[in-house]
Formats: structure tokens, sequence, C-alpha cells
């Protein structure tokens, strides 16, 4: 059974976007990621000041498998989604897509760790928003999600 993406995010690509040949910079698609993953987070009640202050508690990523597929180009609309494929103790990972419109133009699995603020060091996430990202978890689902 597939289940849709968690979340989506509207962008806009800016000339600052963009590269000399025209289309979006592809290290760009990285920042359209991230704020997707952390307005999903914030959706969910945990925005990043929150994390940081209440839990003592930030993600990094801590790895990326991309595959860009077509380029976007200035002032195209975009969808970019995050959705968690997998939740564990102190990482998880996200399927990530942008589209333009129907049209597929990346996608990505980007797993995150959890550290403590201060240290910089790994730690378990806490038990409230582990079960909330647990619940939303694709882990057990057929298929990757679409958008």
């Amino acid at each position: 059974m597939a289940i849709e993406p968690s979340f989506s995010w509207p962008a806009r690509v800016y000339w600052e976007d963009t590269d000399a040949g025209g289309v979006v910079y592809h290290a760009q698609y990285l920042a359209f990621m991230e704020r997707a993953r952390t307005e999903w987070m914030r959706e969910q009640g945990y925005g990043q000041e929150l994390l940081r202050n209440e839990y003592g508690l930030v993600f990094v990523v801590r790895a990326m498998e991309i595959d860009f597929l077509k380029p976007a180009r200035l002032d195209d609309a975009l969808s970019v989604t995050a959705a968690v494929q997998d939740c564990r103790k102190a990482s998880l990972v996200f399927a990530q897509s942008i589209r333009r419109g129907d049209e597929l133009l990346l996608t990505a699995q980007v797993r995150i760790a959890a550290l403590h603020a201060d240290s910089f060091r790994p730690r378990g996430i806490p038990q409230p928003l582990l079960a909330q990202l647990q619940a939303h978890s694709l882990q057990d689902t057929e298929e990757p999600p679409s958008a």
C-alpha cells in the first residue's frame, strides 16, 4: 500500500537559485529540501528553536543520496516533499522529491542524525518526538512515496 508524502512545501525559483547555465544550481536543491524538512517538523509541533531550547536536540544531515533527473529553471513553481521513510532511536531517513507540476525533477534519501545541541555528540531522540516520527514512518510500506 502506497502512502502519500507527509508534507509538500512550495518553492519558487529565483535568479539567486540559478547558475550561469540558467538552471537551478545543484546545491540549491539541498536548501529547498532542508526547508521542506524544517517546515514538516514545524507542522508536527517541533520547530528548530523548540528542539534546541526544550530538548537540547539538533538534527544534522549525515548522508544524502540524490538523483538529479531534470533541471528546474528560473521562475518555476516547485513542490518539495518530505516524508519520514525510517526512524531509529538516534536517526531518521527522509524520502524527498522535487516536482514541477507532475514532472519529477529530483528524488533523494536524506539520513538525519540526532545530536546534543551543546556538544554535537550523538543522542537519542526524546520519546514523545520519537513516537510521533515512528508513527509517520513509511518503513513498513511496499512502495516509496509519490507526489
